[in-house]
């Protein structure tokens, strides 16, 4: 047989694999559920729990001036739609039940003589008092209630100038975001949530696929056929990298439809660089099956072993920067961090690979490695 009649040979054993393999997932409905419906489901719980936004928080307020001024900068809170204006007390000892016993998360309390301050051109104080109980919340709420005392300054500030001739004139600041200029946190959060899916989905399924063929026992009877190893690997792989896109399609569509993420950048570019990060998941969980007996453990350990310190060191929920030292150069190793900064960047600032082929590169480099890993121990099992 000469060289070209190997190639077909070949050709032709992986395409009949692939046909074996579509056709096991097509009559397959829990792996048809995993890998259609799961994505979708991720996507849209993550996506909605997945945030450091805090809206309509219950605010008790404590107002004992009780003037036309007071009663519009309480009104500057409930507009924001941060806060909800749920309790009224009359001293400020009252106070104190609403947030020892959680039924407001902050309060509000001018003291008396705030709207002739106003109207005098003094400064005043107003306090505010929260719940440290959270301190990721309390922080948040503690923000977004500066950012209102702030912004009603400048506006008192402004409305005096231009009532006075020549009066007290100050510079105020114009702050510009870039790429998020809502500060929307989903913004940040669902195109991190698309890349976990995508790990998740693509990792586990080609794990539980090649353990299912043990368990069964087909995979004894693909070993005495005159099948090489390679051979099986790609027509076992082929069909769930083409689930994998399937799931990028629809997850990159809810994240752009059903949350508004814009997509400032390109979805070619995107793709491409998501066959490499697809290329280290494959790798991921055929390093799995090898390990793994059944399907439970290949379940249990590519969540406990790879999912979950993936998510928790890559970045996605926790920055790196605030990683202790020691920590953060384990990081380079995760093939999560580069396509979470790529997926980010695609989404938010527009870059292509101009700006991106650092995270490429590092991407590809991992996926080569861990792919040729998991191929030689694969090929070890068999053997």
């Amino acid at each position: 047989m000469n060289r070209k009649d190997r190639i077909s040979h070949s050709l032709h054993i992986i395409r009949v694999m692939i046909r074996k393999e579509l056709y096991q997932i097509r009559h397959d409905r829990k792996m048809l559920g995993v890998s259609i419906v799961a994505p979708v489901l991720q996507v849209l719980l993550l996506g909605y729990a997945a945030t450091t936004d805090i809206t309509n928080s219950d605010l008790v307020v404590c107002d004992q001036d009780c003037t036309s001024e007071s009663r519009q900068f309480i009104r500057e809170f409930t507009a924001s739609g941060y806060f909800i204006h749920r309790y009224s007390v009359n001293i400020p000892a009252e106070v104190d039940p609403y947030i020892e016993t959680a039924q407001a998360r902050i309060a509000l309390m001018i003291p008396e003589g705030f709207g002739d301050d106003l109207l005098a051109h003094r400064t005043t104080r107003v306090q505010v008092v929260l719940d440290g109980t959270d301190a990721n919340t309390s922080t948040i709420l503690l923000n977004y209630a500066t950012q209102i005392i702030t912004s009603y300054s400048q506006k008192v500030l402004a409305e005096y100038s231009a009532r006075i001739p020549g009066g007290v004139a100050r510079v105020l600041p114009e702050p510009r975001i870039w790429f998020n200029p809502d500060l929307k946190s989903a913004n940040f959060m669902v195109p991190g949530v698309v890349a976990l899916v995508l790990m998740l989905i693509t990792m586990t399924l080609t794990s539980l696929g090649i353990v299912k063929e043990k368990e069964i026992g087909t995979m004894e009877q693909l070993l005495v056929t005159p099948m090489k190893p390679y051979q099986l690997v790609i027509g076992k792989l082929v069909p769930f990298t083409a689930i994998g896109f399937l799931d990028v399609i629809v997850v990159l569509a809810l994240a752009r439809f059903w949350f508004g993420v814009p997509m400032q950048g390109s979805l070619v570019v995107l793709f491409s660089l998501s066959a490499l990060f697809i290329l280290t998941t494959l790798g991921l969980g055929l390093f799995v099956s090898t390990i793994a007996r059944s399907q439970q453990q290949a379940m249990l350990i590519a969540q406990f072993f790879f999912f979950m310190p993936f998510m928790f060191l890559s970045g996605f929920a926790f920055p790196i920067a605030n990683m202790p030292k020691v920590i953060q150069p384990f990081t380079y190793l995760i093939p999560l961090r580069y396509f979470l900064e790529i997926v980010r960047a695609v989404f938010l600032k527009g870059a292509g690979l101009a700006e991106l082929w650092p995270q490429a590169l590092a991407l590809f480099g991992l996926g080569i490695a861990i792919f040729s890993l998991s191929v030689i121990r694969f090929r070890k099992t068999l053997e």
